[in-house]
């Protein structure tokens, strides 16, 4: 299937293979396709990062107070009730006038204790309705609050406008490159293990949409994995693809061109 004609099901397909859910043999068939398209791999890298930024969003669950509280109230039922002392032998008739004192003192015993029962039974349900009323209030604030939260972060958080995957002429992908329109940053992630050595500088260029054009410097790369690059949305709109070239420590002058060999390079995607 040729998914440049179906850019929704490449995007859905690229989800399943970042978060893990494709597996076996249509796992293998989407990675043997995006050795082949480099769109297919910028696709693919771009829903890893998503799905990367979202685990910075989580928040650590800690259990309620009444968790540990029906824990110790189960712990406290489950002890052996002490042991009640056996009456001595008496006589027939001081026995069977015990028997009915005793009788009598049972019967009112267990009037008493049921309605002590019933009480703290409806004392204790509505202790407990209590304490879930004051939970659940507690938990819609601390919810509110972790909401406007996540609102400010999810705010703050780079959209994502353009997308290129840089490979060398073998097509292996050493780096991913993303640019935010929000805040003019053309964000560079090494996904390969390419190291220039500390006499050399990695350059990178815009390439010219028509053969008379020149290529136009976008920043000299530091040694660092992620890159961060002030970029303006001018600046790529009319670019077809970005460049990157092995140059002289620091880098070349933007308007002198680039002077090294071309490492990697990579069609430059507008997201859906």
């Amino acid at each position: 299937m040729n998914f440049s004609n179906h850019p929704e099901l490449a995007d859905r397909i690229a989800a399943a293979y970042a978060i893990g859910t494709l597996r076996g043999g249509a796992r293998r068939r989407f990675e043997s396709m995006a050795r082949q398209s480099p769109a297919l791999r910028a696709t693919a890298l771009l829903w890893q990062e998503r799905f990367a930024a979202m685990t910075e969003l989580q928040r650590i669950e800690v259990p309620g107070d009444n968790v540990w509280k029906r824990i110790s109230n189960q712990i406290a039922a489950q002890r052996p009730l002490a042991a009640i002392p056996v009456a001595p032998v008496v006589s027939d008739v001081v026995a069977s006038a015990l028997r009915w004192w005793r009788g009598a003192a049972m019967a009112g015993g267990m009037v008493a204790a049921a309605v002590t029962g019933v009480a703290f039974y409806l004392g204790g349900e509505v202790a407990e309705r209590e304490q879930q009323m004051a939970q659940l209030d507690r938990t819609r604030s601390t919810l509110s609050q972790q909401n406007i939260q996540l609102a400010s972060e999810l705010q703050g958080k780079p959209e994502i406008q353009y997308v290129a995957v840089l490979a060398d002429d073998k097509s292996s992908a050493t780096m991913l490159v993303t640019f935010d329109p929000k805040h003019n940053t053309l964000t560079l992630k090494r996904v390969g293990t390419y190291d220039e050595g500390p006499e050399k500088s990695l350059q990178l260029w815009a390439l010219p949409s028509s053969p008379s054009g020149a290529p136009r410097s976008l920043g000299v790369l530091s040694g660092n994995p992620v890159i961060k690059l002030a970029a303006m949305q001018t600046q790529l709109k009319e670019t077809p693809a970005l460049a990157i070239t092995l140059e002289p420590r620091g880098g070349v002058p933007a308007d002198s061109g680039p002077t090294g060999p071309v490492l990697f390079k990579g069609a430059l995607l507008q997201t859906p």
